[in-house]
């Protein structure tokens, strides 16, 4: 059994309430990453003794959903919608200008800062507001779907956001 420190005490609190073969998993899980705005490996492992699993279950289960995290995140994240009333609205298009702006190759990358990343989302259901990004700022809690964007919009947003400025103003946002 692995050394108790206060982070592994913290967690084990965190997660007591869940119990074994109840099929809670999933919740475990999404409290940690709520809590600490990823899931460690030691979050894994206490989760794992907490449900009676074996850690690489927890962390199967935790790599196939791309909304759990395994790192660390950015102080901000852009998610592009990659679903196909974004795609029609010229999404790719907004993706591109976004990923220009920040001197990215492709989505997935980090500033060299650490302190903005740019990932693939999947379509969360605001397709009236296509194409759209939603910025998330896990630290603070935070999660804006900016849509119904032009791709002069989506360089202007990504500019401010590259800045440490607000993006409030000039286009629809839905909290």
């Amino acid at each position: 059994m692995p050394l108790e420190t206060e982070a592994r005490a913290e967690l084990r609190a965190l997660v007591a309430d869940f119990a074994p073969n109840d099929g809670q998993l999933m919740a475990a899980l999404h409290r940690v990453q709520h809590r600490y705005g990823y899931i460690s490996r030691e979050a894994l492992e206490v989760v794992a003794e907490q449900l009676e699993m074996f850690p690489a279950h927890v962390y199967g289960a935790a790599s196939f959903y791309d909304e759990f995290r395994l790192e660390p995140p950015a102080s901000t994240t852009i998610r592009w919608c990659s679903g196909p009333a974004c795609r029609l609205e010229n999404g790719n298009g907004i993706r591109d200008a976004m990923l220009a702006v920040l001197g990215f190759d492709d989505l997935g990358e980090r500033t060299d800062d650490g302190r903005i990343e740019m990932v693939n989302g999947q379509c969360n259901g605001t397709c009236e507001q296509a194409p759209l990004v939603w910025v998330e700022r896990p630290f603070e809690h935070e999660r804006r779907v900016v849509g119904k964007l032009t791709a002069a919009e989506a360089i202007r947003i990504t500019r401010e956001i590259r800045d440490g400025e607000s993006i409030d103003g000039g286009h629809e946002t839905v909290f």
